[in-house]
């Protein structure tokens, strides 16, 4: 039965397509050239139209100050306002005023119909700044300019100034036509540059690619060279180089463990054929086909237990077998596993002594007592008869339990010490083919205590060989 609403999101999974780095950079180029545009093109006007403020406030000072010294000289002769007045300013273009008495009667305005606004906020004095200008519409027109209440020889007068902005208005449009059109050039200019930048500096990652799909199965020795990629590749190319390593490695063990069950399978099944062709070639008694049969079963329960060690193992692999913890007494399984094996170490005349204590850990009962199982079996099978075979316990200062057994057999090479944890491995393969191991115990050890997040360690030298399982508290 099909799991339909997986089937839809492993569909939408796969239809989703992520943006390209080139895309993905390009529009971020985009997006921070925008603003910086924006930001620069919003700065340039804001900085023109201050300044025509503070020009427009310069020169409605120096056109107020100029009628104050009319009114002022008017006022002190016979001479009429309405004849002095429409000389006070001169030399200055798109300029307009009116004087209104403090009666508010209109003396003089240059402007028909009168300049001052409605509504507006009078200044006391001649003291004007941009930010007392005041800005309004006259007949279609646009002014800027301010109302100061003026005192000239006792009399108090109301001189509106103003300015005419439509050139500033006109200019600040064309100025504003001409930063979109610099703005849009400038953006599409900038990121076709940045495009074939970004295109221009993946062309690395692109050849790494390239050889990158040269890479095949049977070409895993293959490594890629740090320093022809730049700088930030050197990482990717050495990170791949070591996955190169440990899938050649792996093709290699794969290989030899193919090897080795092929091996390994065919000594038992050529010992069982051979038996049965020898008991039918010819007539036998009852017994002679009894101890025929039990032989085969001794072969085909080495098998067995063959097999059911490999499918365990490739379960552990897999994260099939999950362990049960619980808090376990290391000092009670030992020494339970030790009387099971007592009977076969008094054959040899080995003696058995557990040693040490340690407090309880959290694991699976059933696997360490076959990891210990393992190594106890392989210290008798080696070990010296007449010797002892100790097993120890402690705990270490970074919180962890130890479980050591040690025998006195022979020396086991330094060069070798690495690989008996291996699948099938054997230091001595003519001794081991007569044993009932499998080859495979030492693998199964290493792989409980791995699912245990605990390690296992061995040391040999020409007195002693010891194995210690480290299990964390």
């Amino acid at each position: 039965m099909i799991d339909s609403g997986r089937t839809d999101s492993n569909k939408m999974t796969s239809g989703h397509r992520h943006f390209s780095l080139t895309t993905r950079v390009t529009v971020f180029v985009a997006l921070a050239i925008g603003l910086s545009l924006l930001l620069i093109s919003h700065l340039v006007q804001n900085a023109i139209q201050h300044h025509f403020v503070e020009q427009d406030a310069e020169e409605i000072q120096v056109m107020t100050t100029a009628i104050q010294r009319v009114l002022a000289e008017s006022l002190d002769g016979p001479t009429d306002l309405a004849e002095v007045l429409p000389k006070a300013i001169s030399g200055h273009h798109g300029v307009y005023f009116e004087v209104k008495n403090q009666y508010g009667k209109l003396l003089y305005s240059t402007f028909n119909g009168g300049l001052s606004p409605e509504e507006a906020v009078t200044t006391t004095g001649s003291s004007i700044n941009p930010a007392n200008l005041l800005t309004w519409q006259m007949a279609n027109t646009t002014m800027r300019g301010a109302i100061s209440l003026i005192t000239v020889a006792g009399q108090r007068f109301q001189v509106t100034t103003a300015v005419d902005m439509d050139f500033h208005l006109k200019f600040l449009a064309s100025i504003r036509h001409s930063l979109w059109l610099i703005m849009l050039l400038a953006g599409v200019v900038t990121l076709c540059a940045a495009w074939l930048g970004v295109h221009q500096g993946h062309a690395p990652v692109r050849e790494l690619s390239k050889k990158l799909r040269n890479v095949h199965a049977d070409r895993l020795s293959v490594r890629l060279d740090p320093t022809s990629v730049p700088l930030e590749l050197q990482d990717l190319v050495e990170s791949f180089n070591l996955m190169l390593g440990r899938l050649d490695d792996s093709f290699t063990r794969l290989t030899h463990f193919s090897a080795d069950i092929a091996h390994e399978l065919r000594t038992p099944l050529t010992n069982i054929i051979t038996q049965t062709q020898v008991g039918l070639n010819q007539s036998r008694s009852e017994e002679e086909y009894r101890e025929l049969l039990y032989s085969t079963l001794e072969e085909q329960e080495r098998l067995a237990k063959m097999v059911n060690d490999m499918l365990w193992l490739a379960k552990t692999d897999r994260g099939l077998l999950k362990p049960e913890f619980e808090k376990l007494d290391l000092a009670t399984e030992a020494q339970a596993i030790m009387d099971f094996f007592e009977a076969l170490a008094e054959e040899k005349h080995i003696q058995l002594r557990l040693e040490g204590c340690a407090p309880k850990v959290l694991g699976d009962r059933d696997m360490l007592r076959r990891a210990v199982s393992n190594l106890l079996s392989n210290a008798i099978r080696y070990s010296q008869s007449g010797k002892q075979i100790r097993v120890q316990l402690a705990t270490t200062a970074n919180d962890e339990v130890t479980l050591s057994v040690q025998n006195f057999g022979p020396e086991i090479p330094e060069d070798q010490l690495a690989k008996l944890f291996d699948r099938f491995y054997r230091v001595d393969p003519a001794r081991a083919r007569q044993s009932e191991g499998t080859g495979l115990g030492l693998a199964i050890t290493k792989s409980i205590v791995d699912v245990h997040s605990g390690r296992v360690q061995v040391s040999s030298d020409k007195v002693a060989t010891e194995f210690t399982l480290f299990l964390p508290l």
